[in-house]
């Protein structure tokens, strides 16, 4: 049996389970947070498709991704969970899927989703098996654990790294995605911080534009934002696959559900890193 091993637990995230249960419930309970922990609901009628979520170490950007989260646990479980992240470390297959195995995290091991793997494939043009993509990424990794806070092992996932982020493979793959998770009790969540290292005001301006063109479901407007402001987000590709792959799901709005900076957990706005819960509905 492959599994893969978690590569930032100790760093990004803490290193046993009991410590990073309370970590992730300190997320939540934050004042930048939802403020309360999450119930998993037993009736609702899955109307989530898509969310964007931060993936810093979660002492800066834990409590913005547990916006997203809280939301997650309210609409209900998914069955299968599509994360894309960008490929910090330059390793592998311009963009990557893992088809088989687990991956591990100290809450224990989340089954890759063979079947809906292999039909991304299938369907896409640009998208490779490739293991080597994945080994110290640590953007699709730090989801995991707010996963399995909420739902145990009682799901599986794809993971999708992506070093390719060009608007033409990220709309792509994001209409293969609409096509292969039609029907499917699916959510795709699209791992991203927002712009690097400025001051807090003009990160604030470029992020909130970019975040507008993906509040108006609108991935040509978002790379122009990006281009012509100089957004540094390093996912910028994954949101775009995912508003692609959103309005093919049936989107009919996406909510930015908190938007911070470290600057707002550190006090130090001097040069911030950003970071937005976004969450798309049917």
């Amino acid at each position: 049996m492959k599994i893969r091993l978690p590569y930032v637990a100790g760093t990004f995230y803490e290193g046993n389970a009991e410590a990073l249960k309370q970590q992730i419930e300190k997320c939540f309970l934050h004042k930048l947070g939802p403020k309360k922990l999450p119930k998993i609901s037993e009736t609702a009628s899955r109307q989530i498709v898509g969310l964007i979520c931060p993936h810093a170490g979660y002492e800066y950007s834990g409590p913005v991704a547990a916006n997203a989260y809280y939301e997650l646990a309210l609409d209900g479980k998914p069955d299968t969970v599509v994360i894309l992240g960008p490929n910090h470390r330059g390793y592998g297959s311009p963009l990557a899927t893992a088809s088989d195995g687990y991956w591990r995290t100290p809450l224990g091991k989340v089954e890759v989703d063979t079947a809906t793997a292999d039909e991304i494939v299938a369907k896409s043009s640009t998208v490779d098996i490739d293991d080597l993509a994945h080994i110290e990424e640590h953007s699709i990794e730090v989801q995991l654990p707010f996963l399995q806070y909420l739902y145990g092992s009682a799901f599986k996932f794809v993971p999708i790294c992506f070093q390719m982020q060009d608007s033409a493979s990220a709309v792509e793959v994001g209409k293969a995605l609409a096509e292969v998770l039609t029907g499917k009790n699916a959510v795709v969540i699209a791992s991203s911080d927002m712009t690097h290292y400025e001051p807090q005001k003009t990160a604030a301006t470029k992020d909130l534009a970019a975040l507008k063109a993906v509040e108006a479901l609108d991935e040509k407007r978002f790379y122009t934002v990006i281009e012509k402001q100089g957004v540094t987000a390093c996912g910028y590709g994954p949101i775009a696959a995912l508003i692609a792959a959103a309005k093919g799901l049936g989107v009919k709005d996406a909510n930015v559900l908190c938007y911070k900076s470290s600057g707002d957990v550190t006090g130090d706005f001097s040069s911030v890193v950003g970071y937005a819960a976004v969450c798309f509905r049917k």
